[in-house]
């Protein structure tokens, strides 16, 4: 056998090489990397070997202008994203959108001053910031924030923009904003056009955030030098078709948050990025009413990393109903594409698509876009130019121009996106509409959020949730406006108590979520936490009020103090306020409150109102003020006060009625009652968990 030479060798060594890096790409080299491989995508601020520094984040992508979003539900989010559209293609900036956890703030003192930072921020509760702009909120409202440079003062260069989303019926209303531009002006920086705030409690956010952005893109025009241009639409994301794959192929997302779903490999954590897939252990009604719904839904933790405290929250991930989907891919003329496998790519660098892909039009619809949401004018003007007749471009521009117009045709009827376009142009499909404006324009499908009804000491693994289902007829509209996720919540309760094919109020739901992994009796979940929560002291007395499904915590409350006595601790005066329309209708847990009585025996007390059994309608407030003077008393016992329900109407006048009990109880001007009140709110003596 010859022997093999130097060169004979370097050749063989060279091939073996080339064959294993042949055989080996794509497994431990030249890995596409999926964004949404874990739990952890966008969850845990930058990714690794990504920039923290705005500053460097900027000149490396080449931006002038970035917007900073504090969200909780998504709304200041999709605010966010319309300033960064808008401002590119009207005046040529070179925006990008942030998350503000993903950035630290130490350097907003280097922002040079021929740039521009907009703050788009939300106010979660009472008063108290999103959950992904805590760190930031703490940082720019503390005494002496440390900055990177000597800047005297410290954010002299600073030119920035401010929106709020608010809720007037909340104390601290637009808190968040208020704050955090005292806390910049008193920084030195320099705020351009007013700090926008939004309403949401009076239903004027939308209108209020279009009235706020014109006159301040008229003063940052100003200050920046830009010029206005026609608007032209310039896609964000380009749409792929992936003929090469069909929709069963293992690497395509059909609904799932993330990889290890799609892989039917879930693991925690489990949290607003990442469900946990949780058994439905029972379910049932709770209205005895042919026309009306309240279910109780029991939902299993056990198997997840999640727990929870009494007075918390449960967030479910709702999917959107089959007709919608339905009449959404149809008017886009996307029926016949809807199983069509498709990649979405970011052409904006700091653009980021809000779903996993390779998907299908399907997936997208039900799983990821909020279709049944009301829609913006400014995206009702947007797809004007994409209107299949010139009749029909007509209406759009009118509805996007005009307020009053938009109201009447649009707001009062609560029609989704759909439903106008399919009513402007008499059914004609708008084929030209790019699929890019619309995962854009059309916000991401947000979990719904449920004061939990059970107690963590009582059922520490297990999670209760008491929803009344919506179903409401309104004026000029031709069928019921449906919740989304409470008409999900009762398709799941109709199959896990035996309807293989429930089909509540006509619709119809994919209960076995993608790849058929929920197999009808699970539900996506994740907690969040509350500060609404019972005083540390057990002995302190407490006076709830909670009509309806306002009564949802308060049921954890009870059960919580009535466990605390079977366990042999001395619990204080508790007592309930509750309200419904019919004590043989929807009198929600009333073998409860009796089983309640009798453990905590004078302890616990449940005053009634029913409004629709007199001559007169009787409600909460007025069984609270009928009882002035033993509220007064607890009250100076340091009792607790709190309330769940309506924000607008019956958290509002009991305020009210709270400020009167005192004033005449303790013979006090008026002025001083409600300063009271004001303390026992900044004391947390006063809680609300309140919706509009």
């Amino acid at each position: 056998m010859a022997e093999l030479d130097t060169l004979d060798i370097i050749v063989l060594a060279a091939i073996l090489v080339g064959t294993v890096a042949y055989l080996t790409k794509g497994k431990y080299w030249a890995v596409t990397k999926d964004p949404y491989a874990t739990s952890f995508a966008g969850a845990n601020g930058a990714k690794a070997g990504k920039t923290r520094n705005i500053v460097e984040k900027m000149e490396e992508e080449g931006k002038n202008c970035i917007i900073l979003y504090g969200s909780q539900t998504g709304t200041a989010e999709d605010y966010a994203s319309r300033l960064a559209k808008e401002g590119k293609s009207r005046f040529g900036l070179e925006t990008m959108v942030a998350d503000l956890e993903d950035y630290d703030y130490d350097n907003l003192d280097a922002v040079p001053s021929d740039k521009v930072v907009m703050f788009v921020l939300a106010t979660y509760g009472e008063g108290e910031p999103t959950d992904n702009a805590v760190d930031f909120y703490e940082f720019i409202t503390s005494e002496g924030p440390s900055f990177s440079l000597d800047n005297d003062p410290a954010l002299g260069n600073l030119n920035f923009v401010a929106f709020g989303l608010g809720n007037n019926t909340y104390e601290h209303y637009n808190s968040m904003v208020r704050n955090v531009n005292k806390a910049l002006e008193k920084l030195g920086a320099h705020r351009i056009g007013d700090a926008g705030e939004g309403d949401d409690g009076a239903g004027t956010m939308e209108e209020d955030f279009l009235a706020w952005k014109d006159p301040m893109w008229t003063a940052l025009a100003e200050k920046m030098g830009l010029e206005e241009r026609e608007a032209v639409y310039d896609p964000i994301f380009s749409i792929v078709d992936r003929e090469d794959l069909d929709r069963d192929a293992p690497e395509v997302y059909l609904g799932e948050p993330n990889k290890m779903h799609r892989d039917g490999t879930p693991k925690g954590p489990f949290n607003a990025h990442n469900p946990y897939i949780a058994p439905i252990s029972k379910s049932h009604e709770l209205f005895n009413v042919k026309d009306r719904n309240c279910l109780h839904m029991e939902i299993d933790i056990s198997g997840s990393n999640l727990s929870y405290q009494t007075g918390d929250h449960v967030a479910v991930w709702p999917t959107n109903a089959g007709e919608e989907v339905d009449r959404f891919l149809d008017i886009f003329d996307l029926t016949t594409k809807r199983n069509h496998v498709i990649s979405v790519k970011a052409l904006e660098p700091t653009a980021k698509v809000p779903f996993p892909t390779p998907t299908t039009f399907d997936a997208v619809v039900r799983y990821h876009m909020e279709i049944c949401s009301p829609v913006s004018r400014q995206f009702i003007a947007s797809l004007a130019a994409f209107a299949p007749d010139e009749q029909s471009k007509a209406e759009m521009t009118k509805l996007g121009s005009d307020k009053d117009y938009f109201h009447s045709k649009v707001n009062v009827h609560c029609l989704n996106i759909t439903r106008i376009l399919a009513t402007v142009s008499k059914g004609k499909k708008w084929t030209n509409v790019p699929f890019s404006l619309l995962i854009e324009s059309v916000t991401k499908l947000q979990p719904r959020y449920y004061s939990i009804s059970s107690s963590s000491l009582e059922q520490p693994k297990m999670i209760s949730i008491t929803a009344v289902v919506e179903s409401q007829s309104l004026p000029g509209r031709e069928d019921p406006f449906k919740g989304v996720s409470t008409n999900y919540l009762l398709a799941l309760k109709e199959k896990q108590n035996g309807d293989p094919n429930p089909t509540p109020f006509g619709l119809s739901y994919e209960i076995t979520g993608p790849r058929n992994r929920f197999d009808g009796i699970h539900v996506p979940v994740h907690v969040r936490h509350s500060n609404f929560k019972l005083p540390s002291d057990p002995t302190k007395p407490v006076i709830m009020v909670g009509p309806g499904t306002g009564v949802a915590p308060f049921r954890g409350f009870v059960r919580e103090r009535r466990k605390m006595a079977e366990n042999g601790k001395d619990v204080g005066k508790t007592i309930l306020f509750f309200g419904c329309r019919k004590s043989a209708e929807d009198f929600l847990y009333e073998k409860e409150w009796e089983e309640a009585k009798q453990v905590l025996g004078d302890k616990f007390e449940i005053v009634l109102a029913f409004s629709r059994e007199g001559s007169k309608k009787v409600y909460v407030q007025n069984r609270l003020k009928e009882r002035a003077k033993e509220v007064n008393e607890l009250l100076q016992q340091k009792a607790y006060f709190y309330v769940c329900g309506d924000a607008a109407n019956m958290a509002r006048e009991v305020n009210s009625v709270l400020g009167q009990i005192l004033c005449e109880e303790r013979g006090i001007p008026e002025a001083k009652a409600e300063d009271i009140v004001k303390q026992m709110r900044a004391a947390n003596q006063y809680q609300e968990d309140v919706w509009s």
